[in-house]
């Protein structure tokens, strides 16, 4: 996806991809509401908003909220019923659950601590209430007893799946951007300090240093900033003269402009572009995600049921006018379906001092 000018030539897909292990798989559940006390309607945007103020104001009695796209819903899981209650007031749909926030997180560090293996990946999956621990085919033998031996210490709190697929991060190429050795896809043109960049996935950078819009072609921009394994973001500034709107290709003829950016939401329906497959949406189904590549682990990532290929990497994850994640890395293809990993776009303004433009 890009902010830029869109070329009317699309270059064929090639590069070679960076090897990572990837994956990710959600149960989705009913939420229970008491009877007769359903909420009004809400929108994304006001349902996390909502999301924030009540996980905030509910401290340990919250275990997390997810957003029910089909009824327009907040879920917000709570231990106990006097926390039920508040939810409902506030006008959310209340879930008791059985583990807090704390138990799950106690359970992630474990995770780090003990089960940090190649092809691995977790997140809390706010719908089943649990740690959502999913294996990749390379994990086999020892490794395979070692994730088992530490999940089953683990008991109910997470469930294990495991993944037919290999994983990787999508290096090879919204629009293509092309390097020496590879080609990514242009994430959220920004601006920092009065001057024009853009943005992409950090193992992009770490591999390729100078940037064109063409295969061969001239350099239109050069790294300033890098930051993977442990985040996957970097920094291009912009080293000549090209247009760089505020926009996503929609790879129709048209465009969407980006005016912002925020935070995904559990259960928000978002759109992916990328130079290699296009675009695709899907659902965000985790935040806070942790996959463990072979480069090292990345952690904090947006996990979603979107589909991407190799080239998509750094590509947009955008709602409406909203810019939310970096494409990372994933599992599957856009013919068979696959979920994927991104990268939030506040995080790494933030580290730069960067905003949307």
């Amino acid at each position: 996806m890009k902010h830029r000018r869109i070329p009317k030539r699309r270059v064929a897909i090639a590069g070679a991809g960076i090897t990572a292990l990837v994956a990710a798989g959600l149960t989705l559940q009913s939420a229970n509401a008491a009877p007769g006390d359903q909420p009004d309607p809400l929108s994304v945007k006001a349902a996390g908003k909502l999301a924030n103020g009540l996980v905030s104001s509910l401290g340990d009695d919250s275990a997390g909220a997810y957003y029910d796209a089909q009824s327009k819903k907040l879920v917000v899981n709570v231990v106990n019923d006097a926390a039920a209650d508040k939810v409902r007031a506030a006008g959310a749909e209340a879930k008791v659950v059985k583990h807090t926030l704390a138990q799950l997180d106690s359970a992630r560090a474990t995770l780090k601590d003990k089960a940090t293996l190649p092809g691995t990946a977790w997140s809390v999956d706010p719908r089943t209430n649990k740690v959502v621990v999913t294996a990749d085919r390379s994990v086999k033998g020892g490794a395979l007893d070692k994730l088992t031996q530490v999940t089953d210490g683990l008991g109910d709190k997470v469930e294990v799946k495991r993944s037919k697929g290999a994983f990787s991060t999508f290096i090879a190429g919204g629009d293509a951007i092309w390097g020496d050795g590879g080609r990514c896809s242009l994430g959220f043109n920004v601006v920092k300090d009065g001057q024009p960049y853009f943005l992409t996935a950090g193992h992009c950078t770490e591999s390729i240093k100078s940037w064109s819009d063409s295969q061969g072609g001239e350099e239109i921009g050069a790294n300033e900033g890098s930051s993977f394994p442990g985040n996957d973001y970097g920094l291009v500034k912009y080293t000549k003269d090209t247009e760089h709107p505020s926009a996503v290709d929609l790879y129709n003829g048209s465009t969407q402009a980006i005016a912002k950016a925020g935070d995904a939401t559990v259960g928000q329906k978002v759109q992916r572009s990328g130079s290699t497959t296009q675009v695709h949406d899907g659902e965000v189904t985790a935040l806070n995600a942790t996959v463990n590549y072979q480069e090292g682990t990345v952690e904090g990532l947006i996990q979603t049921t979107v589909c991407a290929e190799p080239g998509d990497s750094g590509g947009a994850l955008f709602a409406d006018d909203t810019a939310l994640g970096l494409t990372s890395g994933g599992s599957g293809d856009c013919s068979g379906g696959g979920e994927t990993f991104f990268q939030p776009v506040p995080e790494a303004l933030d580290a730069y001092g960067a905003s949307i433009g």
